[in-house]
């Protein structure tokens, strides 16, 4: 089965997906993105993730292509093509080719890019033992609610994790948590979720929206706060949530155990309302 490119309106073989040097996506990170994720084949959240999408464009001044029609069918058309039991797609939109200068270039189209790839299952070991994480600051700019493919200060928080031999890196900004290098960070206070809240300080998740969702269903008080590494440290639970990790929890940061180094009853209970979402089997 083959994995699947689309440059400006059109499906062609991978090795023949090019852009040119002066895309401003290459030179500049001018632009924006989404991850999808499939489910028996089909795309999970995708009103919510192309809602997102619209919405980085907007932030950033990017003309939005396509409808969302067009958008649905471009995206069904290539998971249908590319044939995979479960797939990632990845979507990006860039300012489009122009001569390199910082401002905004007049009248030039944008480039848009998808590519559709196999999503490989979560391995089930992980998630029934749980993840270990470190902390690391939070050098992003100043707009991180907007999903831009400025994503340096994500690869090297992400690299000192993986230096490091732990799972993920929880970022820190001025003593608060404010989500991971690639996930949203939760933790469980006395029986309630705490997380940080929505705002130019994370990018608000399409998972931890819907996590939210069936916590505030099952009865769960939720919290949306800044926490200290301290409260990181000493909360009775810890997880991660996000499109490929859905939920996932951490038994250790930065060396602590959290609680009592396994999947707690909150993370297990959330896990289990994930799998009867989605239709996956539950691994906690």
């Amino acid at each position: 089965m083959p994995d699947i490119a689309f440059i400006n309106g059109r499906f062609l073989p991978w090795h023949e997906a090019t852009v040119p040097i002066e895309d401003r996506g290459f030179q500049f990170g001018d632009g924006v993105y989404e991850v999808i994720r499939t489910y028996r084949g089909r795309p999970f959240e995708l009103d919510a993730h192309l809602n997102r999408l619209d919405r980085s464009a907007h932030e950033l001044s990017l003309i939005q292509p396509y409808t969302r029609a067009q958008w649905t069918e471009w995206i069904q058309q290539g998971i249908r093509a590319a044939g995979y039991a479960e797939a990632k797609v990845y979507l990006q939109i860039t300012r489009g080719v122009a001569a390199r200068d910082h401002v905004f270039p007049p009248n030039v189209a944008p480039t848009v890019v998808m590519t559709i790839r196999e999503l490989a299952s979560f391995p089930a070991k992980t998630r029934e033992t749980g993840v270990i994480t470190k902390t690391c600051e939070d050098l992003r700019w100043g707009r991180c609610d907007i999903k831009s493919v400025n994503l340096l200060a994500n690869v090297l928080a992400r690299e000192e994790a993986k230096r490091a031999g732990v799972f993920e890196a929880i970022l820190v900004k001025e003593g608060l948590v404010t989500e991971g290098s690639v996930s949203n960070v939760m933790v469980v206070q006395s029986g309630a979720v705490v997380t940080a809240p929505e705002g130019p300080r994370i990018l608000s998740g399409v998972t931890r929206t819907v996590v939210l969702e069936l916590a505030r269903a099952a009865g769960i008080p939720i919290r949306e706060e800044f926490l200290t590494v301290e409260s990181l440290y000493t909360a009775d639970e810890v997880f991660l949530t996000g499109t490929t990790v859905e939920v996932l929890a951490v038994v250790q940061v930065d060396g602590r155990t959290i609680g009592t180094g396994r999947p707690g009853p909150v993370v297990k209970a959330l896990a289990s309302r994930w799998a009867a979402l989605t239709g996956e089997s539950p691994l906690l």
